[in-house]
């Protein structure tokens, strides 16, 4: 059974232990500030294994980030769809997801061998969040038990309560939006292949809380784009 532990700092993972942050953004988010390079670079510092980029809407920023993958660092190619009922991530990506209804962007999802991912589940304060019932459960792999951007623990507690009660893989990110982000919420695995880790579901989760002022950041981030536009 996954479980959420205490928040790991790289001294304190064996060195058997790899650790990856499943989500986070780049420039290529509306939202978003960082350069994909940057955030391999700080990734790699922090002692992370890899890094998902699942920019909103799009894969462009994961498929930069992965032209900076190495042997020790790897990167998922992802993205956050909005879609009619809220947002779906979908990891290991090749293509990008044209559908914007659920059903559509999750078949969209398996049709690449990707895997299905609700972030931040029942966040009322996003208005983006999906709120997931029982019916959805065939159709989701993954729900997101800790996400370092949700204001409130219950909202957390609830995604995990969701996933145990329906039987479904837990998973973990920090949905960075800036470089100071990254590695506050990821899983750890002795799986040197961040893909077959996910598939089987060969990790446990961490996670601690970003300050409320990254999210008012990116909000002011967003109006100021669109304003330019």
């Amino acid at each position: 059974m996954h479980h959420l532990t205490a928040f790991i700092d790289k001294n304190s993972c064996s060195s058997d232990k790899m650790r990856y942050d499943l989500h986070s953004h780049s420039k290529y988010s509306s939202d978003g500030f960082s350069e994909p390079k940057m955030m391999v670079k700080t990734a790699s510092k922090l002692g992370l294994s890899g890094i998902a980029v699942t920019d909103h809407n799009t894969i462009k920023g994961g498929l930069e980030a992965k032209k900076y993958e190495t042997e020790e660092f790897q990167v998922v190619v992802g993205s956050e769809i909005k879609t009619d009922r809220g947002e779906v991530i979908g990891l290991f990506l090749s293509h990008e997801i044209k559908s914007r209804t659920f059903m559509d962007v999750v078949e969209e999802i398996k049709y690449q061998n990707g895997v299905v991912v609700v972030p931040h589940p029942f966040d009322w304060l996003r208005g983006k969040s999906l709120f997931p019932d029982e019916r959805d459960a065939i159709s989701i792999d993954f729900v997101e038990v800790f996400n370092s951007r949700c204001i409130l623990p219950s909202y957390n507690r609830r995604a995990a309560d969701f996933a145990e009660k329906n039987h479904l893989k837990k998973v973990a990110g920090s949905d960075a939006h800036f470089l100071r982000e990254i590695g506050r919420g990821g899983v750890v695995t002795e799986s040197n292949n961040i893909y077959e880790a996910v598939v089987k579901g060969d990790f446990t989760v961490f996670g601690r809380r970003s300050h409320i002022t990254n999210l008012g950041l990116s909000e002011l981030l967003s109006a100021w784009r669109t304003l330019k536009q």
